[in-house]
């Protein structure tokens, strides 16, 4: 860094005003410093909302990679234009005290408009688009873009306009507050509005050590919660999400929101920490609105308009979603959780004769509790051709394997060693087994291996089918929706459980993940 302090900045009025502002409070401390004005990509292409530009960082880019070719020593951002994950070389060196955070409606006449059933109001943001929306559901939102001159201008010259949304900050900032404007409470702002952050290289250790003299510490922290929640959502400037935090006596109080584009679905998150608590606000109120099904709103927003028509109740890879047929849109998610329980050494202290094992988390429950040596059972039974080859490779070999539970049970009736047997299972599942075998006069001594939890997610959207791979799944699943459409299932004993609610159930020729794609395929094909 020279004597001087290059402060690169975007040329429009409110940018530059911000530079200024930042200018101003390091050469108030002594500093000497020259602005570099730059333009980017976001002030030059005016006619698109910016959620369809597409571009990371539109009002960032340009001065990131004029810092990284040492064109200037930092650059000023409106924080909440700023991406998450700032691009390798560069940091935050400071953010200076935030202004006003709320959105701002800026009206023409009156504000009877918003209590009439039609109404147009303009704004760029998806985000407000999204809140306006949810809240007033009959009116029409109209694209906005431009600096605050231009789209104030815009909004007197369109007759049918009602009104426009802004930053506060932005407005009052540049002094262009009219008097026909009200701060939107209710409406949850973009996180890290109203603030100004400083950035630089992150081996310019010099320069970051004057931008802290002029960091405010409480916005620091509130902005940081904010962007975390933000980061976790794995949102930008392409998902309506709100955050806001703020200190009030001795806790910080955090409130955040996502919504659908149509503002039609959102779902929203408060709560607040004492100060020094607060490391992981963030990211624990963005874990609630994903538990809450803001994971299925995400996929639905990175989709655009295309509508899902098929969900698994199993978390499907990369590999998986390539193999569906052109016309299938599927969201994913695990329906049940498995934990596996504790088991005691007693059980396996003596050979066991014959063991029952129905799924590959019994074998996991197993392995998990003692070395494959440890477990010395003369005669193995498995449902499943993967339990099979699981047991086979780690454990030992299978005397025999079916299908399902019905089968092998019907099996052991009639060809079983002994009349004993040790059935490894979870706390929820299926009575055919061990009741064929109890009338049969075997004695079925049950270990409870692991724990199977109902997870299971609400969908809103209207599905051609939904894909079974458990009768655990297809219990998961109605908890929380209703049995419409086709169920998908990868065996009998899954088509069974799915056939007591579903009118038309289908089953996969083999029970794979694969094969129950195929089935969906096989759909779509003759549709």
């Amino acid at each position: 860094m020279s004597d001087v302090i290059r402060i690169g900045t975007r040329e429009s009025e409110l940018a530059l005003w911000q530079a200024k502002t930042v200018q101003s409070q390091l050469e108030a401390l002594g500093h000497k410093t020259v602005l570099v004005p730059i333009k980017s990509t976001g002030d030059i292409v005016l006619d698109k909302p910016l959620y369809e530009l597409g571009i990371t960082g539109i009002f960032t880019k340009t001065l990131d990679i004029a810092m990284l070719n040492g064109d200037i020593d930092i650059a000023v951002h409106s924080l909440k234009d700023v991406p998450t994950v700032l691009p390798k070389g560069i940091v935050q060196a400071a953010v200076i005290k935030r202004g006003n955070v709320n959105d701002t409606l800026v009206y023409k006449k009156n504000e009877e408009f918003l209590s009439a059933k039609n109404a147009v109001i303009a704004t760029g943001s998806l985000r407000r688009r999204a809140q306006w929306l949810n809240q007033y559901p009959t009116h029409t939102v109209v694209g906005l873009r431009g600096n605050v001159n231009s789209r104030l201008e815009k909004l007197e010259s369109h007759e049918n306009w009602n009104a426009a949304i802004f930053a506060a900050a932005g407005i009052g900032r540049l002094n262009l507050r009219p008097e026909n404007a009200i701060n939107l409470s209710w409406m949850i702002p973009a996180p890290a509005q109203g603030a100004i952050m400083i950035t630089a290289l992150e081996e310019d250790t010099k320069t970051i050590a004057i931008c802290s003299e002029v960091n405010h510490e409480e916005t620091e922290i509130c902005t940081n919660i904010e962007r975390k929640f933000l980061n976790r959502l794995e949102g930008g400037c392409t998902a309506p999400i709100g955050a806001l935090a703020f200190f009030k006596k001795e806790e910080i109080q955090f409130k955040g929101i996502l919504l659908s584009k149509d503002g039609s679905k959102k779902i929203e998150v408060s709560r607040s920490v004492p100060i020094g608590k607060h490391q992981t606000l963030g990211e624990d109120c963005a874990d609630y609105i994903i538990d809450k099904g803001g994971k299925l709103l995400m996929d639905a927003i990175k989709r655009g308009d295309r509508n899902v028509n098929i969900y698994s109740t199993k978390k499907l890879t990369d590999d998986h979603l390539h193999l569906f047929h052109k016309d299938v849109s599927a969201l994913s998610n695990d329906a049940v959780k498995i934990s596996l329980n504790r088991l005691s050494k007693s059980i396996v202290r003596n050979e066991i004769q014959n063991v029952i094992l129905t799924s590959k988390n019994a074998v996991e429950a197993l392995l998990h509790n003692f070395s494959a040596i440890e477990l010395q059972f003369k005669n193995i039974y498995c449902v499943g051709r993967r339990t099979k080859r699981m047991v086979e490779k780690r454990i030992g070999a299978v005397k025999h394997a079916e299908p399902n539970a019905k089968k092998l049970a019907e099996y052991l009736v009639e060809y079983i060693e002994g009349t004993e047997v040790t059935y490894f299972c979870s706390d929820l599942r299926l009575d055919h087994l061990p009741n064929i075998l109890s009338k049969n006069s075997i004695e079925v001594n049950e270990v409870e291996a692991y724990q199977t939890k109902f997870d299971a997610e609400k969908i809103a959207e209207e599905l051609d089918g939904i894909m079974f791979y458990s009768p655990s799944t297809v219990k998961s699943f109605l908890k929380h929706n209703k049995a419409k459409g086709i169920a998908f299932c990868i065996g009998e004993t899954t088509a069974k459980e799915a056939g007591q609610y579903f009118e038309d159930v289908r089953i996969a020729k083999v029970p794979t993940m694969e094969s129950v794609i195929e089935l969906v395929n096989d759909y779509y094909s003759v549709k």
